[in-house]
């Protein structure tokens, strides 16, 4: 099969600022007709008040590229690792899931 000669490559800049990134242990994702949210919140054992360290927002579609793109990656990690054991049972087909450490009931967050 050929190359494409006239494709271009992508320069992506990262900087210094955003490469350290955001430590996240909960996150609340929601979404309208055209765009899916996602808030990454640090959580912390005996606080009261959890704060939203990063928003993203994204299209339905490039969420979904994003969502086959974080599959693929946890595959290639369980393979090289092994399996990523939840505390919580996976929900069942059709199922939402929120993911709620330290014991915190749904809603309280």
């Amino acid at each position: 099969m050929a190359e494409n000669k006239n494709q271009q490559q992508l320069q992506i800049e990262l900087k210094p600022e955003i490469a350290g990134g955001i430590y996240s242990n909960l996150a609340v994702v929601t979404h309208s007709s055209n765009e899916i949210v996602a808030d990454f919140v640090q959580m912390l054992p005996g606080m009261q008040k959890a704060q939203v360290a990063s928003r993203v927002i994204m299209s339905p579609e490039n969420a979904k590229r994003f969502l086959f793109a974080l599959q693929d990656n946890i595959v290639k990690f369980e393979q090289q690792f092994g399996e990523i054991n939840l505390a919580q049972p996976q929900p069942q087909s059709g199922e939402g899931r929120t993911i709620a450490p330290f014991n915190i009931k749904k809603g309280d967050a």
